[in-house]
């Protein structure tokens, strides 16, 4: 008999998780190049155009190694409408606007990473779903390291007060559509996820420019340069990346994720950008990675006889969708896993 050769599924969702926090902060600190350049809403829609060309030819190629595409149903369509307004339309407007008023990349990554503790409060009343002891401490402790570097770049902020509280509203529409699309009972794939949510952001940005006058491009190798990278890295892989780390380990378990975006955004912007490091940023870096660590652990093996009926053991909810797709054939995750 033959041995399966393949990728460990505790190596696969490690690496997914990693590339997840990296192509997250990304949008951070290209918005910060991008927003040098031209008006947010500029960088925004040209973004969502080359986002649009890409996946038209993804759809392309997937219809030339299928031959005829099966197109999803209208209503698993609908609901996505609207979840994709809260997650790209709500989230990137907000955060591009306070980058663009001169708010350091680190701090709007740090202001957006109150979202994981805002899901924990939440996710018991709205989802039934049981968020243990350990991984409240994580969030706390996650919350503490967010503060501790807050509040350092607060001391040296030159932005308008009022810039700072933009990217929270990013995370309060990025956790809205969180929380509908584990509610619906509407499936798609990764793939028709990103398609639509794309589709329906880009006609809500093409309105908005058109109106404040901010639809013409610059021409300038920086701008365009930057809106690639914008257009592939936070935006196609991050929300697919997203979505299927969804599935995958749980509302918990993702959020979390969030508190290493911050600090890695703020080391990142440092660099680049000459943005504040200080020992509350290195302190904020431990923390965020004790936090995701307490709240990712899975809890500890008990009998079954232990166990009272109907209790919940994780705050995951796994659902079945593709691993990974080679030229639009989906394979399965006894593929991936060893």
């Amino acid at each position: 008999m033959s041995k399966q050769i393949g990728i460990p599924a505790w190596a696969f969702l490690v690496g997914a998780s990693a590339a997840f926090v990296l192509s997250w902060s990304s949008g951070f600190i290209i918005a910060k190049i991008g927003t040098g350049e031209a008006p947010a809403l500029t960088v925004l829609v040209w973004r969502y155009y080359i986002v649009g060309a890409t996946l038209l030819l993804a759809i392309a190629a997937r219809r030339f190694c299928r031959g005829a595409l099966v197109f999803p149903a209208w209503r698993d369509i609908r609901p996505h409408l609207s979840i994709g307004l809260f997650a790209q339309f709500g989230y990137v407007l907000p955060i591009y606007l306070a980058v663009g008023a001169g708010v350091s990349s680190g701090t709007t990554a740090l202001i957006d990473a109150i979202q994981p503790l805002l899901v924990a409060t939440l996710v018991g009343p709205l989802l039934g779903i049981h968020v243990r002891a350990l991984q409240w401490l994580g969030l706390v402790l996650g919350a503490v390291g967010v503060a501790l570097i807050v509040a350092a770049d607060l001391s040296a902020a030159t932005s308008p007060t009022l810039a700072y509280f933009l990217p929270l509203a990013a995370l309060a529409s990025l956790v809205a559509a969180t929380f509908q699309e584990r509610r619906t009972s509407a499936h798609l794939s990764v793939f028709a996820m990103l398609s639509t949510h794309a589709a329906i952001t880009l006609l809500a940005l093409t309105l908005l420019a058109f109106l404040t006058g901010t639809l013409s491009p610059p021409n300038t190798p920086v701008f365009w340069l930057s809106t690639f990278l914008i257009a592939l890295v936070p935006t196609l892989i991050a929300y697919a990346l997203y979505w299927y780390l969804l599935d995958r380990l749980g509302i918990a378990a993702l959020n979390a994720l969030l508190f290493l975006v911050a600090p890695t955004t703020a080391v990142i912007g440092a660099v680049l950008f000459d943005e504040p490091f200080t020992l509350a940023t290195l302190t904020g870096l431990v923390l965020g990675a004790a936090a995701v660590t307490l709240v990712i652990a899975p809890p500890r093996t008990r009998s079954s006889n232990s166990l009272p009926t109907g209790s919940a053991q994780s705050v995951a909810v796994p659902v079945s969708v593709p691993a990974v797709t080679s030229c639009g054939r989906d394979i399965d995750e006894d593929k991936v896993a060893s």
